[in-house]
Order: structure tokens, then C-alpha cells, then sequence
């Protein structure tokens, strides 16, 4: 579905994906939908836990000329240093992981003073909305088809709460037949 979702959230990628620096950790890389907003010549360390994406994550840098390093590890638990990254981006991962609060927060973490997480994640429905009930009724088959995937989840909070300095945040809503997915965040958050 790559085509699919770039087509309604391509715009939004390039506003909080633009002038990233030279080096990027990107959290949940799949198989690189990212690559084609950053520079070619753009280092990318990638924490992706499925072994299954990496081979395509390989081919999509190469096509891209991006560098890449994988860690194999989950975005609860990123094996890198305090204070080490100047940007970390990530879009529509945060749907997926077990504990989005602490993935957050590890990103926080790695990010040094200054440094810019940059992100795209689709998000609850205001309470009281057809797409919130909707949301809810499909929870369960839509976490089946969607590995893991959660529409429920209240990410603005999560991000605005996890200690960064400034957050400028912009909810949108895409047109699409698949209505659980429709509502969105896009923004950037300081360290």
C-alpha cells in the first residue's frame, strides 16, 4: 500500500521531513518508504526489529543512494547513546508498538539538545465522532490486518508529554475508504 499512502500523506512528509541533517535514525524504516524525502548521500540508521524488511530495506537504500545501518532492535530499547542523534524521524509506526510511550521517550533520550524528531502517525478520532466509534468497532480485525495496528491511540499526547522542549504539531484528516486510518498528526518536536 506504499503508493496508496504516500499519495494522501506526501505533502505532510515533505514539510516535517525537510532539511533534515546529513545523519537520520528513523524508527521502524519497514522498507524504506522514507528513503525518497531524504537527500541522496543521507545516512540512515534504521531500527528495524523484523528481519523479514531488511533485504528490502537494503535495495530501497541502494536505489536511493542512501547509507544505511540497520539495528536490529526494537524503538523501546534503542541501542544507541544518550545525546547521540541530531534528527530522528518516524510515520505510521507508532500505531505498532507495544509501548509508544517509551518509544518516545527513547527517543527523546537519544536526541541531543536541539536535536528534531520529525513524525507522521495516523491517531484516534475525536470522542463522540463516527470515525471514533468506527475505530473502535474495528479494533480487533483491523490490529489482524494491519500488524498490530492500532487506531486508537492518542499519540499527541504521548508525544507533547514525553519532555521535549517544543512541539509544533498539525492534525489532518485524509479521504480514504479506510476510515479508521483517516485522522492525523504531523509535526516536529525539539529536544
Amino acid at each position: 500500500m506504499d503508493g496508496y499512502i504516500d499519495w494522501h500523506v506526501r505533502r505532510h512528509k515533505e514539510a516535517v521531513f525537510a532539511a533534515l541533517p546529513r545523519t537520520v535514525v528513523e524508527i521502524g524504516s519497514g522498507v524504506g518508504a522514507n528513503f525518497r524525502y531524504l537527500a541522496p548521500g543521507t545516512k540512515v540508521i534504521a531500527v528495524e526489529p523484523n528481519p523479514y524488511m531488511h533485504r528490502s530495506l537494503r535495495l530501497a537504500a541502494q536505489r536511493r543512494e542512501i547509507e544505511l545501518e540497520i539495528r536490529d532492535v526494537v524503538g523501546e530499547r534503542i541501542d544507541l547513546p544518550d545525546s547521540s542523534a541530531d534528527a530522528v524521524i518516524s510515520s505510521l509506526v507508532l500505531c505498532t508498538v507495544a509501548d509508544p510511550r517509551q518509544v518516545v521517550s527513547e527517543v527523546h533520550r537519544v536526541l541531543r539538545p536541539g536535536g528534531r524528531y520529525s513524525y507522521l502517525e495516523h491517531v484516534a478520532a475525536k470522542e463522540g465522532t463516527l470515525t471514533r466509534r468506527i475505530q473502535r468497532w474495528v479494533r480487533r480485525p483491523w490490529a489482524w490486518v494491519f500488524e498490530g495496528c492500532s487506531c486508537e491511540r492518542d499519540l499527541q499526547t504521548v508525544i507533547r508529554s514525553a519532555g521535549f522542549t517544543s512541539v509544533d504539531n498539525r492534525t489532518y484528516r485524509i479521504h480514504s475508504p479506510f476510515v479508521p486510518f483517516n485522522t492525523h498528526i504531523a509535526g516536529t518536536a525539539e529536544a
